[in-house]
């Protein structure tokens, strides 16, 4: 999903993967017959929990989730930090820099758990009913959920922020709702989302993770519509207590916070205190860490993990280094070329480019062997394409032979291998041939076009980290005549170039779920191509893709889902629209060894909310807070 749940607001890597939305396959539905009244009123029983695959898997009596402490103390303080600065601690809208964090003070309708993400249960929600049409979703309100003043969250709240995302929100969300046509208030607790479109199974989960904001506030002199870097008041464990724009922020845990006996909430949100400091710069940021300016940190570069952990405070055991196997498809991260530029138009272009960026010799020099490539937009999951095409996965792509390319047919897509050499002959002769066959030809040294255009690509980067790996790509792409220029930006610039869609190339990419849907219209479709806020960086406007995505979408089963990405995927790889990059099966967390943390770590990643602070560890550590 594109709406940061409190899980991912503090787990930065997770976020893509867990972002992108959940399709609803698990229902039990009824059997036909009687009115269609009687049909469904039978059909929308209210229910705890919706799941993507059979069964939730915790029961409507269920007290905790299994991978907390429910006897976890209260207290201290956890400090995180953050690459780049924020000017706006509004969370919806596509302006400005959202501060880190904010998922911590809003709740949502339902959340997903890091052992079952592929169920959602009512969070701010008490039940939801869904009937066999799959023609609406209907949800009820906790009666004591509340807003941090004590007022009651209401149905018009809900309704409210949904209006107010329709029609001003982020359009990565309007994307998102596209198929919600309308929300309705039934009741001070009721509110029912009506579908239109095909069957989509997906949505209500989709608005289960609809964010609630308070009405009372946002509708005052149009603040919706605005960034503000004014506190706004909130309905989850924690609310903003202080803000330094660009520097630091701090939310404060709520004494009186309505759901923390929610068997979701039961062990978790255990620190008075949670603060995000800014960093510009990521090796400053590490250097901070190992001087205990903040607790906990993600590592996602092999060279510093490997290199650059050993000092002190770590050979003392004051630091403790964890790598955490994760179960979560990994999706697809990698050098996006932008289609908008005529000279990326010819997809043998695009290809030959490709051809020269050599894994193999990066794995081994820069990335110490800790790596896989990446061959799918699902990798690591049953949705990534696998042989060659058959059954309804065929079916899917057939009717658009002579509009996709011919390989589609064949075996599935795997990114080009080079023998490690760091300038393999064999890819540049092919990478040769190929802008040859489209035209371009070596004249006085530079890659020249059929309309006399030298070929010059800007690498647009934010991490400086990236620098040594696109200086590498560059060297091979400068044997082919090609003009390279890398250019390094702050977060600010880089979004606002983003928006402008003012690059040749960047590295980026798309999170994806065990259940693809809505979602992938913001990621790929031709509505999406000119939208400042759409996640469509390639610039797609194709036909046939915006075609599988639809079969995505309204799949009506897990194996039609399936088989409808599994033929998207083999459509977006083959059309080298990207320069697939790498991935890790695992997370690496570093730590100050001041936590307590539960025994067991869910499936997708680590929960740092269920972890806890112990004072007797804070108060050993050397130069402690």
């Amino acid at each position: 999903m594109g709406l940061p749940t409190r899980r991912t607001a503090l787990t930065a890597p997770l976020a893509a993967a867990l972002a992108a939305a959940l399709a609803l396959t698990g229902l039990a539905l009824p059997g036909s017959g009687g009115s269609a009244a009687a049909q469904e009123n039978a059909a929308a029983k209210p229910q705890h929990a919706l799941s993507l695959i059979g069964a939730p898997k915790y029961g409507p009596d269920f007290t905790r989730l299994d991978y907390v402490n429910p006897e976890a103390p209260k207290g201290g303080r956890l400090r995180l930090h953050s690459i780049g600065g924020f000017d706006s601690l509004h969370p919806l809208l596509p302006r400005g820099e959202p501060a880190p964090g904010l998922g911590l003070v809003y709740e949502t309708l339902m959340s997903s758990p890091l052992d079952d993400v592929s169920a959602e249960y009512g969070l701010l929600a008490e039940s939801v009913e869904v009937p066999e049409d799959l023609s609406h979703a209907t949800f009820t309100l906790r009666e004591a959920a509340k807003w941090h003043d004590g007022t009651p969250v209401t149905a018009d709240d809900v309704v409210f922020t949904f209006d107010k995302i329709k029609t001003e929100g982020d359009p990565q969300l309007r994307f998102y709702y596209a198929n919600v046509d309308r929300a309705e208030k039934l009741g001070p607790r009721k509110v029912k989302f009506h579908f239109s479109g095909p069957k989509n199974r997906e949505l209500p989960q989709i608005m289960g993770q609809l964010p609630v904001l308070q009405k009372a506030w946002w509708e005052q002199d149009d603040r919706f519509g605005r960034t503000t870097l004014t506190p706004w008041p909130s309905s989850g464990p924690y609310r903003i207590k202080s803000v330094d724009a660009n520097r630091s922020i701090t939310f404060e845990r709520v004494p009186d916070y309505w759901g923390a006996d929610l068997p979701l909430n039961v062990g978790r949100n255990n620190f008075d205190e949670v603060v995000y400091d800014m960093y510009r710069d990521a090796t400053v940021a590490l250097e901070a860490f190992k001087s205990f300016r903040y607790d906990w940190r993600t590592e996602t570069t092999a060279r510093v993990w490997a290199q650059d952990y050993d000092f002190p405070a770590r050979a003392r055991g004051d630091v403790v280094l964890d790598t955490v196997e994760t179960a979560r498809p990994t999706g697809l991260v990698g050098f996006i070329f932008n289609l908008r530029k005529p000279k990326f138009q010819d997809p043998r272009v695009r290809e030959a480019i490709a051809r020269v960026f050599d894994f193999e010799w990066m794995n081994k020099n820069y990335f110490f062997g800790q790596y896989a490539r990446t061959d799918s937009y699902f990798e690591n999951s049953e949705l990534a394409a696998q042989g060659e095409p058959t059954g309804e996965e065929l079916a899917f792509l057939e009717p658009l032979r002579g509009q996709i390319p011919e390989e589609v047919f064949g075996p599935a897509y795997t990114a080009p291998e080079s023998d490690g050499s760091g300038r393999d002959r064999r890819q540049l002769r092919q990478a040769i041939k190929l802008l040859q066959e489209a035209g371009w030809t070596i004249q006085d040294g530079k890659l020249t076009g059929p309309d006399g255009e030298v070929m010059r690509i800007e690498f647009l980067l934010v991490q400086p980290a990236f620098e040594r790996i696109a200086a590498a790509y560059a060297d091979n792409l400068r044997r082919l005549g090609i003009q390279v220029d890398l250019r390094t930006v702050d977060s600010s610039q880089y979004i606002n170039r983003l928006r402008s869609f003012d690059y040749d190339m960047i590295y980026s990419g798309w999170g994806q779920s065990e259940s693809p849907g809505n979602e992938q219209r913001s990621f790929f479709s031709a509505d999406a191509a000119d939208d400042p806020s759409s996640r469509n960086y390639a610039g797609i406007t194709d036909p046939a893709v915006d075609k599988l995505i639809d079969n995505v979408i309204f799949a009506e089963d897990r194996e039609t889902l399936i088989a409808a990405t599994r033929a998207l995927d083999r459509v977006l790889s083959w059309n080298w629209y990207v320069v697939p990059g790498w991935h890790l099966q695992a997370d690496r967390i570093a730590y100050w060894n001041k936590f307590g943390r539960p025994e067991e770590t869910p499936a997708y990643g680590v929960d740092i909310l269920a972890w806890w602070h112990d004072p007797a560890k804070a108060a050993a550590l050397k130069g402690a807070e």
